[in-house]
Protein backbone atom coordinates (compact mmCIF):
# COMPACT_ATOMS: atom_id res chain seq x y z
CA UNK A 1 0.00 0.00 0.00
CA UNK A 2 1.97 3.60 -0.72
CA UNK A 3 1.98 6.15 1.66
CA UNK A 4 -1.25 8.53 0.45
CA UNK A 5 -3.94 5.68 0.36
CA UNK A 6 -1.96 4.13 4.20
CA UNK A 7 -2.14 7.85 5.28
CA UNK A 8 -5.85 8.10 3.95
CA UNK A 9 -7.25 4.90 5.95
CA UNK A 10 -4.83 6.28 9.02
CA UNK A 11 -6.77 9.81 8.60
CA UNK A 12 -10.74 7.94 8.54
CA UNK A 13 -9.53 5.55 11.48
CA UNK A 14 -8.20 8.29 14.08
CA UNK A 15 -11.15 10.30 12.84
CA UNK A 16 -13.88 7.62 14.08
CA UNK A 17 -11.64 6.93 17.26
CA UNK A 18 -11.30 3.23 16.69
CA UNK A 19 -7.82 2.98 18.13
CA UNK A 20 -7.87 -0.61 19.57
CA UNK A 21 -5.36 0.32 22.25
CA UNK A 22 -2.03 2.82 22.95
CA UNK A 23 0.21 0.38 21.03
CA UNK A 24 -1.99 0.38 17.99
CA UNK A 25 -2.43 4.14 18.07
CA UNK A 26 1.41 4.61 18.34
CA UNK A 27 2.39 1.93 15.65
CA UNK A 28 -0.08 4.21 13.25
CA UNK A 29 1.28 6.97 13.94
CA UNK A 30 4.95 5.99 13.19
CA UNK A 31 3.79 4.85 9.92
CA UNK A 32 2.44 7.89 9.06
CA UNK A 33 5.08 9.91 10.27
CA UNK A 34 7.33 7.67 7.87
CA UNK A 35 4.60 8.56 4.80
CA UNK A 36 5.15 12.17 5.85
CA UNK A 37 8.84 11.77 5.24
CA UNK A 38 8.47 10.00 2.24
CA UNK A 39 6.05 13.29 1.00
CA UNK A 40 8.18 15.67 1.89
CA UNK A 41 11.38 14.27 0.63
CA UNK A 42 9.28 14.13 -2.53
CA UNK A 43 8.73 17.86 -2.08
CA UNK A 44 11.93 18.71 -1.29
CA UNK A 45 13.50 17.14 -4.42
CA UNK A 46 11.02 18.54 -6.58
CA UNK A 47 11.72 22.03 -5.36
CA UNK A 48 15.35 21.51 -5.93
CA UNK A 49 14.60 20.66 -10.01
CA UNK A 50 11.76 22.72 -10.91
CA UNK A 51 9.59 24.03 -8.24
CA UNK A 52 7.46 22.22 -5.54
CA UNK A 53 3.93 20.19 -7.45
CA UNK A 54 0.85 21.76 -5.52
CA UNK A 55 -0.36 18.14 -5.51
CA UNK A 56 2.89 17.33 -3.99
CA UNK A 57 2.80 20.45 -1.37
CA UNK A 58 -0.99 19.49 -0.28
CA UNK A 59 -0.75 15.49 0.33
CA UNK A 60 2.32 16.55 2.90
CA UNK A 61 -0.07 19.27 4.69
CA UNK A 62 -3.00 16.34 4.19
CA UNK A 63 -0.39 14.16 6.09
CA UNK A 64 0.95 16.82 7.90
CA UNK A 65 -2.25 16.99 9.50
CA UNK A 66 -3.18 13.82 9.97
CA UNK A 67 0.25 13.34 12.29
CA UNK A 68 -1.51 16.45 14.69
CA UNK A 69 -4.78 14.48 14.82
CA UNK A 70 -3.06 10.86 15.64
CA UNK A 71 -0.27 12.47 18.09
CA UNK A 72 -3.63 14.14 19.81
CA UNK A 73 -5.54 10.74 19.89
CA UNK A 74 -2.35 9.17 21.21
CA UNK A 75 -1.90 12.06 24.19
CA UNK A 76 -5.77 11.55 24.96
CA UNK A 77 -5.10 7.70 25.23
CA UNK A 78 -2.13 8.33 27.34
CA UNK A 79 -4.24 10.47 29.51
CA UNK A 80 -7.45 7.88 29.79
CA UNK A 81 -4.87 5.33 31.12
CA UNK A 82 -4.05 7.12 33.94
CA UNK A 83 -7.61 8.89 34.52
CA UNK A 84 -9.67 6.53 38.09
CA UNK A 85 -12.59 5.01 37.02
CA UNK A 86 -15.98 6.86 38.43
CA UNK A 87 -16.79 3.57 40.27
CA UNK A 88 -15.73 2.26 43.59
CA UNK A 89 -12.87 -0.42 43.51
CA UNK A 90 -14.33 -3.99 45.20
CA UNK A 91 -17.43 -1.69 46.13
CA UNK A 92 -15.87 -1.15 49.53
CA UNK A 93 -16.43 2.32 51.02
CA UNK A 94 -13.02 2.60 52.60
CA UNK A 95 -13.23 6.31 53.11
CA UNK A 96 -11.45 8.89 55.21
CA UNK A 97 -14.33 10.56 57.78
CA UNK A 98 -13.44 13.99 56.25
CA UNK A 99 -14.38 12.53 52.51
CA UNK A 100 -17.12 10.62 54.07
CA UNK A 101 -18.91 14.24 55.34
CA UNK A 102 -17.53 15.57 51.98
CA UNK A 103 -20.14 12.70 50.12
CA UNK A 104 -22.79 13.80 52.08
CA UNK A 105 -22.60 17.00 51.15
CA UNK A 106 -22.27 16.32 47.41
CA UNK A 107 -25.05 13.92 47.57
CA UNK A 108 -27.51 15.85 49.18
CA UNK A 109 -26.45 19.09 50.82
CA UNK A 110 -26.11 17.32 54.72
CA UNK A 111 -23.01 19.43 55.65
CA UNK A 112 -23.72 18.72 59.80
CA UNK A 113 -20.60 16.26 59.49
CA UNK A 114 -18.69 18.80 57.70
CA UNK A 115 -19.46 21.13 60.52
CA UNK A 116 -18.89 19.03 63.17
CA UNK A 117 -15.30 18.57 61.58
CA UNK A 118 -14.71 22.26 61.58
CA UNK A 119 -13.70 21.86 57.82
CA UNK A 120 -15.87 25.06 56.46
CA UNK A 121 -13.07 26.94 54.13
CA UNK A 122 -12.38 30.73 54.75
CA UNK A 123 -12.66 32.14 51.31
CA UNK A 124 -10.05 34.68 50.57
CA UNK A 125 -11.35 37.91 49.15
CA UNK A 126 -15.10 36.55 48.89
CA UNK A 127 -16.17 35.24 52.59
CA UNK A 128 -19.81 35.71 51.27
CA UNK A 129 -19.39 32.93 49.39
CA UNK A 130 -19.11 29.75 51.33
CA UNK A 131 -17.81 26.54 50.40
CA UNK A 132 -16.07 23.59 52.24
CA UNK A 133 -12.83 22.31 50.96
CA UNK A 134 -12.54 19.14 49.57
CA UNK A 135 -10.60 15.74 51.17
CA UNK A 136 -6.66 15.72 50.39
CA UNK A 137 -7.49 13.04 48.59
CA UNK A 138 -9.48 14.95 46.08
CA UNK A 139 -7.31 17.72 45.75
CA UNK A 140 -4.34 15.40 45.00
CA UNK A 141 -6.07 13.96 42.46
CA UNK A 142 -6.95 17.19 40.66
CA UNK A 143 -3.10 18.56 41.41
CA UNK A 144 -2.00 15.50 39.86
CA UNK A 145 -4.00 15.39 36.58
CA UNK A 146 -3.46 18.97 35.99
CA UNK A 147 -0.02 18.41 35.70
CA UNK A 148 -0.43 15.86 32.77
CA UNK A 149 -3.27 18.14 30.75
CA UNK A 150 -1.60 21.76 31.61
CA UNK A 151 1.48 22.07 29.32
CA UNK A 152 3.32 24.71 31.37
CA UNK A 153 2.75 23.02 34.62
CA UNK A 154 4.12 19.66 33.36
CA UNK A 155 7.68 21.08 32.71
CA UNK A 156 7.47 24.70 35.29
CA UNK A 157 8.13 24.56 39.25
CA UNK A 158 5.27 24.08 41.76
CA UNK A 159 5.17 25.22 44.94
CA UNK A 160 2.62 25.13 46.98
CA UNK A 161 1.44 28.02 49.53
CA UNK A 162 -0.84 28.21 52.57
CA UNK A 163 -0.75 32.29 52.14
CA UNK A 164 -2.24 34.58 49.78
CA UNK A 165 1.02 35.62 48.04
CA UNK A 166 4.70 33.81 47.71
CA UNK A 167 7.62 36.07 48.28
CA UNK A 168 10.51 35.39 46.87
CA UNK A 169 13.92 37.14 47.92
CA UNK A 170 16.61 37.09 44.82
CA UNK A 171 20.37 38.53 44.53
CA UNK A 172 20.62 40.83 42.38
CA UNK A 173 24.36 41.09 41.57
CA UNK A 174 24.95 37.01 42.59
CA UNK A 175 25.61 35.45 45.87
CA UNK A 176 28.19 37.29 47.62
CA UNK A 177 31.06 34.63 48.15
CA UNK A 178 35.09 34.29 47.32
CA UNK A 179 38.62 31.27 47.92
CA UNK A 180 40.66 31.72 51.26
CA UNK A 181 42.97 29.43 52.60
CA UNK A 182 41.96 27.29 55.25
CA UNK A 183 43.83 29.48 58.25
CA UNK A 184 43.79 32.67 56.47
CA UNK A 185 41.49 35.29 57.34
CA UNK A 186 37.97 35.57 55.67
CA UNK A 187 37.80 39.21 53.89
CA UNK A 188 34.97 40.92 53.75
CA UNK A 189 32.49 40.39 50.47
CA UNK A 190 30.53 42.46 49.08
CA UNK A 191 26.98 43.01 50.32
CA UNK A 192 24.99 41.45 48.12
CA UNK A 193 21.89 43.81 46.26
CA UNK A 194 18.32 42.13 47.26
CA UNK A 195 15.28 42.13 45.46
CA UNK A 196 12.03 40.58 46.34
CA UNK A 197 9.82 38.81 43.43
CA UNK A 198 6.00 38.75 44.74
CA UNK A 199 3.53 35.82 42.94
CA UNK A 200 0.27 36.41 43.97
CA UNK A 201 -2.84 33.56 43.60
CA UNK A 202 -5.87 34.53 42.17
CA UNK A 203 -9.16 32.75 42.26
CA UNK A 204 -9.63 30.03 39.10
CA UNK A 205 -13.05 28.76 38.81
CA UNK A 206 -15.51 25.93 37.44
CA UNK A 207 -18.97 24.84 37.98
CA UNK A 208 -19.88 21.49 36.64
CA UNK A 209 -23.17 20.39 36.75
CA UNK A 210 -25.14 16.72 37.71
CA UNK A 211 -28.50 15.62 37.37
CA UNK A 212 -30.30 14.32 40.48
CA UNK A 213 -30.13 10.44 39.06
CA UNK A 214 -26.24 10.17 39.46
CA UNK A 215 -25.75 12.27 42.59
CA UNK A 216 -28.50 9.21 43.91
CA UNK A 217 -26.21 6.39 42.30
CA UNK A 218 -24.19 4.74 44.84
CA UNK A 219 -21.86 3.64 42.89
CA UNK A 220 -20.37 6.81 41.19
CA UNK A 221 -17.39 8.19 43.34
CA UNK A 222 -18.56 11.88 43.28
CA UNK A 223 -15.11 12.68 44.49
CA UNK A 224 -13.43 11.05 41.62
CA UNK A 225 -16.41 12.60 38.97
CA UNK A 226 -15.91 15.93 40.50
CA UNK A 227 -11.73 15.61 39.67
CA UNK A 228 -12.72 14.41 35.98
CA UNK A 229 -15.42 17.46 35.34
CA UNK A 230 -13.18 20.44 36.49
CA UNK A 231 -9.51 19.23 35.62
CA UNK A 232 -9.81 19.85 31.63
CA UNK A 233 -11.76 23.22 32.46
CA UNK A 234 -9.02 24.62 35.10
CA UNK A 235 -5.83 23.21 32.71
CA UNK A 236 -7.39 24.86 29.73
CA UNK A 237 -7.97 28.61 31.89
CA UNK A 238 -4.28 28.15 33.54
CA UNK A 239 -2.52 27.04 30.57
CA UNK A 240 -3.63 30.39 28.90
CA UNK A 241 -2.44 32.19 32.12
CA UNK A 242 0.44 30.50 32.19
CA UNK A 243 1.57 31.86 28.15
CA UNK A 244 -0.38 35.17 28.35
CA UNK A 245 -1.30 36.55 31.70
CA UNK A 246 -1.67 39.73 32.31
CA UNK A 247 -1.33 39.64 36.19
CA UNK A 248 -4.85 41.01 36.50
CA UNK A 249 -6.75 38.16 38.40
CA UNK A 250 -4.87 35.78 36.85
CA UNK A 251 -1.09 34.77 36.75
CA UNK A 252 1.36 36.42 34.92
CA UNK A 253 2.19 34.46 31.46
CA UNK A 254 5.93 34.45 30.36
CA UNK A 255 5.07 36.34 27.11
CA UNK A 256 3.98 38.76 29.07
CA UNK A 257 6.91 40.09 29.96
CA UNK A 258 8.81 42.64 28.60
CA UNK A 259 11.45 41.11 25.83
CA UNK A 260 14.83 42.37 24.41
CA UNK A 261 17.59 41.07 21.98
CA UNK A 262 19.77 38.68 23.82
CA UNK A 263 22.41 40.73 22.81
CA UNK A 264 21.12 43.25 25.05
CA UNK A 265 19.84 41.25 27.91
CA UNK A 266 19.09 42.12 31.30
CA UNK A 267 17.01 41.07 34.61
CA UNK A 268 13.25 41.34 34.38
CA UNK A 269 13.44 40.85 30.67
CA UNK A 270 13.12 37.93 28.07
CA UNK A 271 15.93 37.77 26.21
CA UNK A 272 15.16 36.79 21.62
CA UNK A 273 17.00 36.09 19.05
CA UNK A 274 15.72 36.78 15.63
CA UNK A 275 14.95 34.98 12.87
CA UNK A 276 16.01 37.65 9.82
CA UNK A 277 12.66 37.42 8.29
CA UNK A 278 9.59 39.07 9.28
CA UNK A 279 6.88 36.52 9.83
CA UNK A 280 8.72 33.90 9.36
CA UNK A 281 11.95 31.23 9.12
CA UNK A 282 14.40 32.63 6.87
CA UNK A 283 14.70 30.52 3.54
CA UNK A 284 18.14 29.69 3.20
CA UNK A 285 18.95 27.40 6.31
CA UNK A 286 16.06 28.18 8.71
CA UNK A 287 17.38 25.68 11.34
CA UNK A 288 20.17 28.12 11.97
CA UNK A 289 18.10 30.08 13.95
CA UNK A 290 17.08 27.54 15.77
CA UNK A 291 20.73 26.30 16.82
CA UNK A 292 21.34 30.20 17.84
CA UNK A 293 18.09 30.12 20.13
CA UNK A 294 19.85 27.13 22.12
CA UNK A 295 22.87 28.44 22.00
CA UNK A 296 21.36 31.32 23.78
CA UNK A 297 20.35 29.75 26.77
CA UNK A 298 23.60 28.98 28.79
CA UNK A 299 24.57 25.41 29.68
CA UNK A 300 23.50 24.95 32.88
CA UNK A 301 20.08 25.86 31.71
CA UNK A 302 20.19 23.69 28.41
CA UNK A 303 20.30 19.86 29.94
CA UNK A 304 16.82 20.60 31.47
CA UNK A 305 15.36 22.47 28.41
CA UNK A 306 12.04 22.22 26.54
CA UNK A 307 10.63 23.82 23.65
CA UNK A 308 7.44 25.21 23.35
CA UNK A 309 5.35 26.10 20.35
CA UNK A 310 1.21 25.43 19.30
CA UNK A 311 0.55 22.38 16.56
CA UNK A 312 0.89 25.15 13.71
CA UNK A 313 4.09 26.49 14.57
CA UNK A 314 4.98 22.50 15.05
CA UNK A 315 4.13 21.83 11.77
CA UNK A 316 6.52 23.81 9.53
CA UNK A 317 9.38 23.25 11.82
CA UNK A 318 8.52 19.39 11.01
CA UNK A 319 9.33 19.81 7.39
CA UNK A 320 13.03 21.01 8.42
CA UNK A 321 16.64 19.27 7.72
CA UNK A 322 19.72 19.82 9.26
CA UNK A 323 23.01 19.58 6.38
CA UNK A 324 23.13 16.35 6.87
CA UNK A 325 19.80 15.52 5.17
CA UNK A 326 18.25 14.34 8.65
CA UNK A 327 14.98 15.53 9.99
CA UNK A 328 15.23 18.01 12.86
CA UNK A 329 11.88 16.77 14.45
CA UNK A 330 11.69 13.45 15.50
CA UNK A 331 8.71 11.70 17.10
CA UNK A 332 8.32 10.35 20.30
CA UNK A 333 10.22 7.02 20.86
CA UNK A 334 7.58 5.59 23.04
CA UNK A 335 3.80 6.29 23.94
CA UNK A 336 3.19 8.86 26.28
CA UNK A 337 6.44 10.38 25.57
CA UNK A 338 7.47 13.65 23.92
CA UNK A 339 8.36 14.46 20.14
CA UNK A 340 12.01 15.80 20.30
CA UNK A 341 13.41 18.93 18.34
CA UNK A 342 17.38 19.17 17.97
CA UNK A 343 17.53 16.52 20.84
CA UNK A 344 15.23 18.18 23.25
CA UNK A 345 11.69 17.40 24.04
CA UNK A 346 9.54 19.55 22.57
CA UNK A 347 5.58 20.70 24.34
CA UNK A 348 2.45 21.12 22.49
CA UNK A 349 0.58 24.16 23.83
CA UNK A 350 -1.93 25.59 22.26
CA UNK A 351 -1.63 29.01 24.02
CA UNK A 352 1.69 30.14 21.66
CA UNK A 353 1.28 32.72 19.18
CA UNK A 354 0.89 31.43 15.38
CA UNK A 355 3.89 32.58 13.52
CA UNK A 356 3.42 36.51 12.10
CA UNK A 357 5.37 40.06 12.01
CA UNK A 358 7.34 40.28 15.29
CA UNK A 359 5.51 37.00 17.11
CA UNK A 360 7.34 35.21 19.50
CA UNK A 361 5.66 31.76 18.60
CA UNK A 362 8.66 29.66 19.84
CA UNK A 363 10.07 29.54 23.58
CA UNK A 364 12.65 27.48 24.39
CA UNK A 365 14.24 27.05 27.90
CA UNK A 366 14.33 25.62 31.78
CA UNK A 367 10.71 26.36 32.35
CA UNK A 368 11.54 24.36 35.93
CA UNK A 369 14.22 26.99 36.48
CA UNK A 370 12.17 29.91 34.96
CA UNK A 371 8.47 29.72 35.46
CA UNK A 372 7.18 28.98 39.18
CA UNK A 373 3.68 27.82 39.52
CA UNK A 374 1.84 28.87 42.78
CA UNK A 375 -0.99 26.97 44.13
CA UNK A 376 -2.55 27.62 47.27
CA UNK A 377 -3.65 24.67 49.27
CA UNK A 378 -7.49 23.09 49.54
CA UNK A 379 -9.74 23.40 46.89
CA UNK A 380 -13.56 24.59 47.60
CA UNK A 381 -16.78 23.27 46.58
CA UNK A 382 -20.17 25.22 47.10
CA UNK A 383 -22.98 23.39 46.24
CA UNK A 384 -26.08 25.12 44.60
CA UNK A 385 -29.32 23.09 44.11
CA UNK A 386 -31.27 26.30 43.12
CA UNK A 387 -29.56 28.04 40.10
CA UNK A 388 -30.54 25.84 37.85
CA UNK A 389 -32.82 23.11 38.86
CA UNK A 390 -32.98 20.65 38.46
CA UNK A 391 -29.54 19.86 37.96
CA UNK A 392 -27.46 20.81 40.90
CA UNK A 393 -24.40 22.76 40.27
CA UNK A 394 -20.94 22.64 42.15
CA UNK A 395 -19.10 25.87 42.17
CA UNK A 396 -15.63 24.66 42.66
CA UNK A 397 -12.65 26.97 43.02
CA UNK A 398 -8.81 27.24 43.66
CA UNK A 399 -5.96 29.73 43.96
CA UNK A 400 -3.32 29.77 41.45
CA UNK A 401 -0.51 32.29 41.02
CA UNK A 402 2.29 32.33 38.62
CA UNK A 403 4.88 34.05 37.11
CA UNK A 404 8.90 34.23 35.90
CA UNK A 405 11.28 33.55 38.92
CA UNK A 406 14.56 33.64 36.40
CA UNK A 407 14.71 35.65 33.68
CA UNK A 408 18.03 33.97 32.30
CA UNK A 409 16.33 30.49 31.83
CA UNK A 410 14.19 30.84 29.05
CA UNK A 411 14.61 32.17 25.65
CA UNK A 412 12.62 33.47 22.79
CA UNK A 413 12.68 33.19 19.05
CA UNK A 414 10.79 36.12 17.37
CA UNK A 415 10.17 36.28 13.69
CA UNK A 416 11.11 39.66 12.78
CA UNK A 417 14.00 41.29 11.85
CA UNK A 418 14.66 43.44 15.21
Amino acid sequence: MNAAHNCSALETKSASGEHLDLSDAFGEFMTTFEAFKDSNNERLAQLERRGTDVVTTEKVDRISRALDEQKRALDNLSLKKVRPVLGREGGRLAYSEHKSAFEAYVRNGDDRQLRALDTKAMSYGSGQDGGYLVPDETEMEIGGRLSALSPIRSIASVRQVSAAVLKKPFAINGPAVGWVGETAARPQTAAPTLAELQFPTMELYAMPAATPSLLEDAVVDLDQWISSEVEAAFAEQEGAAFVNGDGTNKPKGFLDYATVAEGNWAWGKIGYTLTGDSGELPADDPSDVLIDTVYALKAGYRQNANWVMNRKTQASIRKLKDADGNYLWQPPAAPGQRAMLMGFPLVEAEDMPDAGADATPIAFGDFARGYLIVDRTGVRVLRDPYSAKPYVLFYTTKRVGGGVQDFDAIKLLKFGTA
